[in-house]
């Protein structure tokens, strides 16, 4: 197994937007780069940066 394997999440993302409305951060309420459309949860690149940074493997 690679590295690049190890602590791979297989969940969808969703679609970028090409413009607004964008969906708003289900954590801070900041844009995201979202369409507004998706159904699901959605994250501001901070807090996404934030959340792999919380979920990831230690080692």
């Amino acid at each position: 197994m690679s590295d690049d394997e190890y602590c791979t999440i297989a969940a969808p993302r969703p679609p970028k937007a090409d413009g607004p409305p964008f969906a708003e951060c289900v954590l801070c309420r900041e844009p995201t780069e979202y369409p507004e459309s998706f159904k699901g949860v959605t994250l501001c690149p901070v807090c996404e940066w934030q959340e792999a940074q919380r979920t990831a493997c230690s080692g």
